[in-house]
């Protein structure tokens, strides 16, 4: 990892009141500068996608969570606009069907991993199960723990199975999120992205702040790290996940499959 992307790492008594909503320092100076960075290394994170692809022996699962408009679905818009779609896939997590409800929370998970060669976007993940269900009191703190542990398990099973696991939170402000809110309801283009039940979790602010900061604290391992990303800015949270996502790549030791050509026949008109 890039020294300088270190600062984005959840340490590990995570104190979300501390961390940085904003986070333009180190970074381009302006909208336009941190537009022009991403054009400028779209190229890169589409080579190494491409190379990710082809090496094929690793499988790598992005997970996206943040509270009601942090920019998930912005995000993967916008990092991933120039990647081949056919080695990226993007599962968001909605409530569970009632065969999903039927088995195990982990269930529907270990169907949405991603295959070798393959970068998996999860925009939401099981970290919902260990969110929005103690805060609205459908588990108890004993579940939820055991839960906790299970998470790590299961992250810790997919990394020793060659699944490169990265974590980011998308780190809102309260005053943002009420910004963002009220410019869906303002514009008749965006109504569909409202929901009242964004008013029902907004309500409760501060309960999923604290639960944020327990979940984050427990489950931020070597193996599977959480990234803190200041969410404020869009622009400016568009660049620091993809230079974190372009620091987890170059990292990889990736080769092209080597062929043996020497007996290829010679193309002829």
């Amino acid at each position: 990892m890039n020294h300088d992307l270190e600062r984005y790492r959840a340490p590990q008594n995570f104190c979300i009141q501390a961390a940085d909503t904003v986070g333009k320092k180190g970074q381009p100076e302006n909208k336009l500068a941190r537009e022009q960075w991403l054009i400028d290394h779209s190229p890169e994170l589409d080579a190494l996608q491409n190379l990710f692809y082809a090496d094929a022996r690793r499988g790598l699962l992005l997970i996206l969570q943040g509270m009601d408009t942090s920019g998930k679905d912005g995000t993967i818009r916008r990092v991933f606009h120039d990647v081949n779609p056919l080695g990226i896939r993007v599962h968001a997590f909605k409530s569970p069907s009632e065969e999903e409800l039927s088995h195990d929370y982990l269930w529907r998970i270990h169907h949405a991993m991603p295959k070798k060669g393959e970068i998996v976007i999860f925009n939401r993940s099981h970290y919902e199960d260990v969110l929005i269900t103690h805060v609205r009191g459908w588990i108890d703190e004993a579940e939820m723990n055991r839960r906790l542990r299970q998470i790590n398990d299961f992250e810790r099973m997919a990394v020793e199975n060659n699944i490169v696991v990265i974590k980011m939170f998308l780190h809102i402000s309260k005053d943002e999120q009420r910004e963002r809110l009220q410019k869906r309801l303002d514009n008749t283009e965006k109504h569909w992205k409202f929901n009242l039940s964004d008013l029902e979790d907004r309500r409760l602010w501060d309960d999923f702040q604290k639960q944020y900061e327990y979940v984050i604290t427990a489950t931020n391992t070597d193996y599977a790290p959480w990234y803190i990303v200041p969410a404020d800015s869009k622009s400016t949270r568009n660049v620091i996940v993809m230079q974190i996502l372009l620091s987890h790549l170059r990292s990889l030791d990736m080769a092209y499959p080597k062929v043996d050509s020497s007996n290829w026949p010679k193309i002829v008109e």
